[in-house]
């Protein structure tokens, strides 16, 4: 068992070295902090969707904004799209594919920030979210793995996590990113403490 436990960490810290050496993928974290900044200041907000795990990590990204990070601070604008209740409702009466777009279309305006996470880049729902987002003037940042997939395409900006076999590794360079847009957000925005 101490060979799997130091084998799984050595190979994600191999990966995280790849993404740290991506001189690309720091300056999209950049980018995608400066737009997720420039909503918040003009009163706009951050939608956030993902399946499974990803749906995970949008929320958590949420709750972050909207609750704490690190220190006592104004609450920002931030949803993640995860209501039981309304994702079966649309999933029932339209399909699965439309859970995310339908409400980027309902609660989206210019000059909101669309999360959109995707190990893969390829889940259709996600993807109609990004399309929805980019007809109402949104940008469009996402999470998602150095693939040619169709995510990247439909994004202003890409966060791109190493290619990998499995999903939980690039759920956990996701999940750094996250961490770290949120940090800069705050000190772009000057709120460490209330």
């Amino acid at each position: 068992m101490l060979n799997i436990i130091r084998d799984s960490l050595e190979e994600a810290s191999h990966r995280l070295q790849i993404f740290l050496h991506s001189e690309s993928n720091l300056k999209s974290i950049e980018d995608a902090a400066a737009v997720i900044v420039k909503a918040l200041k003009t009163k706009n907000k951050i939608i956030s969707c993902g399946d499974g795990g990803s749906l995970c990590d949008a929320t958590h990204f949420a709750e972050e904004l909207t609750g704490k990070y690190r220190n006592d601070r104004v609450a920002l604008p931030a949803i993640s799209i995860n209501d039981p209740a309304y994702i079966t409702c649309v999933g029932n009466d339209y399909s699965f594919s439309e859970i995310y777009s339908r409400y980027v279309d309902a609660l989206g305006q210019e000059g909101d920030v669309l999360l959109a996470i995707s190990t893969s880049g390829c889940s259709e729902n996600v993807l109609k979210a990004s399309k929805a987002a980019r007809k109402k003037g949104m940008a469009v940042v996402c999470l998602t793995s150095d693939t040619d997939n169709p995510l990247r395409k439909e994004s202003d900006i890409s966060i791109c996590a190493p290619k990998s076999d499995y999903s939980d590794r690039i759920q956990e360079i996701h999940i750094k990113v996250i961490h770290i847009l949120i940090q800069l957000v705050e000190k772009e925005l000057k709120i460490d403490k209330l």
